[in-house]
């Protein structure tokens, strides 16, 4: 497999590190660039691990601006961009009659016009190319929507409706987009106790969590040569929930 030039939104958490190592051993050539906004440790020590292949750079996803430097950046070095990962995300739970409209606007911009701005920027490259592999990380709440996540799940819904349409329309150009959908993942961002872990875990008929490499092997599937016939599709990995 020819090496590929390759950008991680959220590449600090737990999904963006396993999506990052899992593309690293795919091929030690890849190029790899993680998109950073706050945090940054865990990319730091990924980022030396292996500097000739894999580098930290700026991005707040909520903003244009930074969209266009960063794939700026990227161009500038590598004169194309193979695959992009829209990953980042968060959420800010509460119940709508109590939901703060700040609340509301964020958790949209970050999980939604993230993804927006993202494939915006990437695309006259990926058109000029005809070549391209864009995969959203979405939610299993975009399917599954629990109470106290209007905002997020209407957010990764948006996310499901959006890769749909656009698969559409650049499928001719060689490039697909489709999103996945993981489900309950152990990582730092599954907030929960023990009572609570053991009470989700009940719903799960596997009975247990998924683990982050088993996303990202899902997403480095979808970003290879052999799924160059899957656009438009969600996959949920979520242990047989929905």
């Amino acid at each position: 497999m020819n090496p590929r030039v390759i950008l991680i939104t959220g590449a600090n958490g737990g999904l963006g590190q396993a999506m990052a190592r899992s593309f690293l051993q795919e091929s030690p050539e890849n190029q790899l660039w993680l998109g950073i906004h706050a945090r940054s440790d865990q990319a730091e020590n990924l980022a030396r691990q292996s500097p000739d292949y894999c580098r930290m750079i700026a991005l707040d996803v909520t903003r244009p601006d930074s969209w266009k430097a960063a794939v700026a950046e990227i161009l500038a070095r590598h004169k194309r961009l193979d695959v992009l990962v829209n990953n980042a995300g968060d959420h800010q739970d509460a119940l709508l009659a109590n939901m703060s409209l700040d609340s509301w606007q964020k958790i949209l911009a970050l999980n939604l016009d993230g993804v927006f701005h993202g494939c915006q920027a990437v695309l006259p490259t990926m058109i000029g190319q005809r070549h391209g592999r864009i995969i959203n990380i979405a939610s299993l709440s975009a399917l599954l929507a629990p109470a106290g996540q209007t905002n997020y799940a209407a957010a990764k819904a948006g996310v499901l409706a959006l890769t749909q349409s656009l698969a559409k329309e650049v499928a001719r150009i060689g490039i697909t987009v489709n999103a996945v959908c993981p489900g309950y993942v152990d990582t730092a961002a599954l907030e929960m106790n023990e009572i609570e872990r053991k009470r989700a875990m009940e719903r799960i008929p596997m009975r247990r969590f998924g683990q982050p490499c088993e996303v990202a092997a899902a997403v480095r599937f979808l970003a290879c040569g052999e799924a160059s016939y899957i656009t438009g599709s969600t996959l949920k990995i979520d242990g047989g929930i929905l």
